[in-house]
């Protein structure tokens, strides 16, 4: 069985026992606390698809937090050639790691 949910304004394609990295989700409790998606756009049950909007409405995914953390730093370079402008940033995105453990219709 799996699942396609959104959050974060992406959507991730799941399988029960998958860890996805997600967004980070506001409210969490941290590691360890249970999570559940009800965003679900498809559900696949041994090839029977699922994407009537009256069936999923009632489709939850759930899981459990991981682990919380920041990402990698990414450095953001403006330059503008013969004005003397240059900056230098750096960005950590945050996010959610999140194992799935069960899918419900």
């Amino acid at each position: 069985m799996e699942a396609v949910i959104a959050t974060g304004g992406k959507q991730y394609r799941v399988t029960p026992g998958q860890v996805i990295s997600v967004e980070k989700l506001r409210g969490s409790a941290g590691k360890g606390s249970a999570v559940s998606f009800t965003s679900v756009l498809l559900v696949n049950q041994d090839g029977k698809l699922t994407t009537s909007a009256g069936e999923l409405q009632q489709a939850r995914v759930s899981g459990e937090i991981v682990a919380e953390g920041r990402a990698r730093k990414i450095k953001v370079v403006k330059f503008k050639r013969r004005k003397n402008y240059r900056r230098n940033r750096g960005h950590r995105q945050p996010f959610t790691q999140v194992r799935i453990t069960s899918i419900e219709v």
